[in-house]
């Protein structure tokens, strides 16, 4: 999986800070689609790369759940997962 073909290799999304609302509040939406994009490919030359992503995806949404609705299905969230 260490094409340099592959989408991941193609897709440099910046450094965000997930901890950071100011941050998170500058990714857009074609960046969001591409993570989910990325996600449901599932093609990481490693498994941290992939969990990296879905930190991300997780930090967006529950910072701004209005960014990811169309993508909530990749996180696999329950009601109240962090209660």
């Amino acid at each position: 999986m260490n094409d340099s073909s592959s989408s991941t290799a193609k897709l440099n999304l910046p450094k965000y800070d997930l901890n950071n609302l100011e941050s998170l509040k500058k990714i857009t939406a074609q960046e969001i689609k591409d993570l989910a994009i990325r996600l449901e490919q599932d093609d990481y030359p490693t498994a941290f790369d992939g969990l990296a992503d879905w930190h991300l995806l997780r930090a967006i949404a529950f910072n701004l759940p209005e960014l990811i609705e169309p993508y909530r299905y990749l996180l696999d969230l329950e009601p109240f997962d962090e209660c």
